[in-house]
């Protein structure tokens, strides 16, 4: 073998595009995501997902926590465009403010997977597809169980704490609840504030309902799991008792909250899987092929009341 031939093939070797042996490999994939936080239960099991799934799928997996901040996540995923990576996937912190940062990552032909939360952009064109949840369809199975399962008589009061301000999932899971119980003139929404998604700002924020409202709340209606668990505190140092006194609903179905119902705390969790890894790693071998994506791809979700809860809660992954 001539020197030129014998440097070429150690450097096809070095860059991954040859193996030893003389068999053709392809370069891994390398995908860039840029995470909301760690704000819950949830977070962390999405995280986890995201992190176990990449090197199971022969993806190298470049990874940043954004702390819940925006800036944080354009600073990311403007990294990841400087490194040229093969595909960048995230969870918008809000709806709106990516354009510029998406045209970006277009310009440089680098295709960008949303994961869990979508974005409010005029052209659709700057992301590959959406992997989550239906939001608003979250809201409306909560609604749902509230119009069907509610014993009390007279007006119903209901307590809300959001989600973060102007996310996906705050702005939708709202909707579809609200889109529910209109349909009654005894459900009423009586104070609604958002709590972070965290479990510190939910027990936060339960305290001024309860100081603000007292017996008149009926209903606590939470976007997630944590909020809801740290309301539950709040509502118990109120001297109440919670699932009990107050009706309380939320959104995400973590082990946090089965807990909570095996306990009689919580009345029923609405699932939102977090366990999203596999499929983005899926779709990201697909978008680097070149084969077209549906703008969409949804979850499969159920719903778990407090009956269900110690015989599901064995079986729960997260």
């Amino acid at each position: 073998m001539n020197l030129n031939r014998r440097s070429l093939l150690q450097a096809l070797i070095s860059t991954g595009l040859l193996l030893a042996g003389g068999m053709a490999m392809a370069k891994p994939i390398v995908l860039g995501f840029a995470q909301v936080g760690a704000e819950s239960e949830w977070r962390s099991a999405n995280t986890q997902s995201i992190k176990e799934a990449a090197p199971a799928a022969g993806i190298t997996l470049k990874f940043s926590d954004a702390q819940q901040k925006q800036e944080n996540q354009i600073k990311a995923i403007r990294s990841y465009i400087a490194q040229k990576v093969d595909v960048i996937a995230f969870s918008p912190v809000v709806e709106s403010g990516w354009e510029t940062v998406l045209r970006e990552a277009k310009a440089a032909k680098i295709p960008v997977i949303l994961t869990d939360r979508a974005v409010d952009v005029k052209d659709d064109s700057l992301y590959a597809t959406f992997i989550g949840s239906d939001f608003v369809a979250e809201g409306r199975k909560a609604g749902k169980w509230l119009l069907d399962n509610y014993k009390g008589k007279g007006d119903v009061n209901i307590v809300e704490l959001q989600g973060t301000v102007g996310s996906a999932p705050a702005i939708d899971r709202k909707k579809g609840f609200e889109e529910v119980i209109k349909g009654d003139a005894r459900y009423k929404i009586i104070r609604s504030q958002t709590g972070d998604f965290t479990r510190a700002k939910g027990k936060e924020v339960m305290e001024a309902f309860l100081k603000a409202e007292g017996n008149k709340i009926n209903v606590l209606y939470a976007h997630n799991d944590d909020m809801a668990i740290g309301a539950i505190q709040a509502i118990e140092d109120a001297g109440l008792k919670p699932g009990k006194d107050i009706i309380i609903i939320s959104i995400d179905a973590v082990k946090g909250a089965f807990e909570a119902m095996i306990a009689g705390k919580l009345n029923v969790t609405i699932e939102c899987n977090p366990q999203l890894g596999p499929q983005l790693m899926d779709a990201a071998k697909k978008v680097v092929a070149g084969e077209a994506l549906p703008k969409r791809i949804e979850t499969i979700e159920g719903i778990f009341p407090m009956e269900t809860a110690a015989k599901v809660f064995p079986s729960r992954k997260y």
